[in-house]
């Protein structure tokens, strides 16, 4: 009788903290749902999806710290809501499932709005306007993609844009895929691809920190875009919250300000109205 009893405490108390460990905690553990904002207030932080390798959006710098476009805004959504940032290193491969997932609360990571994402994850409104872009090299550059050969080879980083609008509108073009923006960065510094398609952005600073050796000879390829935050499809809390947020941000000239303290060093004052969003 005695091993009963024990047997029967034991599972209800495997059932306790099973339940306790799974169930929508204000924490909000991956896999448990999204977060409200009140939960979110509860908890004390909020996780923000954000890359850790694109200077000048979202990179670690050479003390350790989250900088750059990308950041700024996290830091000031973090200081409105009164709570901590925790960033979380996300690739552009990763970034809708981290949202379903529920590793993070908020994707800022470079995102760019499309029909195909906005069916996955709901976006706020938008803080930035982007294109696809071609970089190529100065000794063999690219101005147009009939250039492109059928044995060459064109870089794209796997979930991104290019990489869809490639697929979707020029299915002849070879692609070369990786993961990360720093592993297809090495590859065609170290040769590899005739040209590297990626957001307008990326390509542009990334030619333009070493213009002897490379060129963006397509700056605009296909329609131009915008790039937003974006939450779990459904987390109609958290989505209001930021699109009143970012509406507010807006009336202050913040991305103006963000683009002034992170970008100008990389596109001069040339692109500032080009690129910048004022929410509203």
């Amino acid at each position: 009788m005695k091993a009963a009893l024990a047997a029967l405490a034991a599972a209800a108390l495997g059932a306790a903290l099973l339940v306790g460990c799974s169930g929508g905690s204000a924490g909000g553990s991956a896999g448990s749902g999204p977060r409200t904002v009140d939960q979110i207030k509860e908890s004390g932080t909020v996780r923000i999806g954000v890359f850790s390798d694109k200077s000048p959006f979202g990179y670690v710098d050479e003390h350790g710290n989250y900088a750059g476009y990308d950041i700024e805004l996290a830091n000031r959504i973090g200081e409105d809501l009164g709570v901590k940032v925790e960033f979380v290193s996300t690739e552009a491969a990763n970034r809708v499932e981290y949202l379903q997932t529920n590793k993070v609360d908020i994707i800022l990571a470079n995102f760019t709005v499309t029909e195909e994402r906005a069916q996955q994850v709901d976006f706020a409104s938008p803080y930035m306007n982007v294109a696809l872009g071609v970089v190529s090299r100065t000794d063999n550059p690219i101005t147009d993609m009939s250039q492109i050969g059928p044995n060459d080879e064109v870089i794209v980083i796997s979930g991104t844009t290019a990489e869809t609008y490639l697929t979707k509108n020029m299915p002849n073009v070879k692609m070369k895929k990786f993961d990360t923006y720093a592993s297809a960065k090495t590859a065609f510094e170290n040769g590899e691809g005739v040209a590297w398609a990626n957001d307008n952005t990326e390509v542009i600073a990334f030619a333009q920190a070493d213009a002897a050796k490379y060129v963006v000879g397509i700056d605009a390829l296909g329609n131009a875009d915008t790039i937003a935050p974006a939450v779990t499809k459904g987390n109609d809390s958290l989505l209001s919250w930021l699109n009143d947020e970012l509406a507010s941000l807006g009336s202050q000239s913040f991305f103006h300000a963000a683009y002034d303290k992170t970008l100008a060093g990389t596109y001069g004052e040339a692109y500032k109205d080009t690129l910048v969003v004022e929410p509203k």
